[in-house]
C-alpha cells in the first residue's frame, strides 16, 4: 500500500518554464542600462537556450551568454548573483500545487521532497511557492553530497521517512533522474508529463497535479497493485 509520496521540484511543482521566462525579462529590465544595448528578444530566448531546461549551471550560462553578446566584462558576476538573490520571487507553481498536497496530507499520506541544485536556492523557492511547512522530509543533493539519479539519495528519503520502496510513489518529470531511479530503487514512479498530449513512456504520469489523488487511489486498490507486482 502506498503510504509516502516523494516529489522532485522542478518542472514537477514548480511551472520552472513560466517562471525562468518571467524572471529573465525581470533582469533584463533591471539591468538594461548596462547590456550594451543588447535587445530584450536577444537577451531572453539566448539565455532560456543556454539553460537547457535548468541542467546547465548558471554561473556557466551567464559566461556564454556574456561572451555571444559582447555584454563587457563583469557583468556575468552581477547577473548570476541576481539569479541567486532574485529568482525566487519569481516561483510559478503549477495549477492546484498547494491544493493538491493539502489532499494528499488530507488522506494520511507522508509527503517528501528530493531535488538536485543549492540548498538555499530550493529553500528559497519553496518557501516562494508556499509548500515548505507540507514536507517533513526534503533532501537537496548540494547538502546531501550526492544527487539524483543515485540512488543513495533515494534511499536516505525512504530510511528518514520510515517506509520501504514498496510503500512510495516519486512523481518527476525526468526520465532518468526520476522516473527510471525511482523505479531501479523500488519505488512507483509517476512521470510528470510536459504536455497533455505527449505519448506517456511511463506506467504511470499524470500532466495535471489534480490527476494525482484519484492515481493515488487507483494504485491503492488490491487490483492494481497485485497487477503492478506482476
Amino acid at each position: 500500500m502506498i503510504k509516502a509520496v516523494i516529489f522532485d521540484l522542478d518542472r514537477t511543482l514548480l511551472d520552472r518554464d513560466a517562471s525562468v521566462e518571467h524572471f529573465i525579462n525581470d533582469q533584463f529590465a533591471r539591468f538594461e542600462k548596462s547590456l550594451n544595448s543588447v535587445s530584450r528578444e536577444a537577451f531572453t530566448s539566448r539565455f532560456i537556450e543556454l539553460d537547457e531546461q535548468g541542467y546547465r549551471p548558471k554561473d556557466q550560462v551567464y559566461q556564454q551568454l556574456v561572451h555571444e553578446l559582447a555584454l563587457g566584462k563583469g557583468i556575468e558576476v552581477k547577473l548570476y548573483q541576481d539569479y541567486q538573490d532574485s529568482f525566487k520571487h519569481h516561483c510559478i507553481p503549477f495549477q492546484g500545487l498547494q491544493e493538491v498536497l493539502l489532499q494528499l496530507i488530507a488522506n494520511k499520506y507522508h509527503l517528501g521532497l528530493i531535488t538536485n541544485g543549492k540548498s538555499r536556492f530550493q529553500m528559497d523557492n519553496m518557501k516562494a511557492l508556499g509548500i515548505q511547512p507540507f514536507f517533513k522530509t526534503i533532501l537537496i543533493s548540494e547538502l546531501e553530497g550526492v544527487k539524483k539519479p543515485d540512488p543513495a539519495i533515494f534511499e536516505r528519503a525512504m530510511e528518514r521517512m520510515n517506509q520501504p520502496p514498496e510503500a512510495c510513489i516519486y512523481v518527476g518529470d525526468h526520465m532518468e533522474k526520476d522516473v527510471q531511479a525511482a523505479e531501479n530503487i523500488g519505488m512507483t514512479p509517476v512521470w510528470k508529463k510536459d504536455r497533455q498530449e505527449e505519448e506517456s513512456l511511463a506506467r504511470y504520469s499524470i500532466f495535471h497535479l489534480s490527476e494525482l489523488p484519484p492515481l493515488l487511489q487507483k494504485l491503492n486498490t488490491k487490483e492494481e497493485r497485485s497487477c503492478y507486482s506482476k
